[in-house]
């Protein structure tokens, strides 16, 4: 018979101490930078205005020309 004891109990180590590992983990330092961001918003507004608006300032226009023709009269 042969004598199993010491043979699993040098294998029962070799397992426990590959089991053991250690992990470094390093954290860089983040830098935050301000961001500064200029939106023109104007050229979209004036739009969205003419467009809204834009039947009432053709008629004005329309008005203002039929007001100069009878002033001309």
């Amino acid at each position: 018979m042969h004598n199993w004891q010491p043979l699993m109990a040098l294998l029962a180590l070799l397992l426990i101490l590959s089991a053991c590992t250690s992990h470094k983990v390093e954290v860089a330092p983040v830098e935050v930078k301000p961001i500064h961001i200029t939106i023109d918003v104007n050229v979209k507004i004036d739009r969205e205005i003419e467009d809204y608006f834009g039947d009432l300032f053709e008629q004005e226009e329309q008005l203002r020309e039929q007001q100069q023709k009878a002033t001309q009269e």
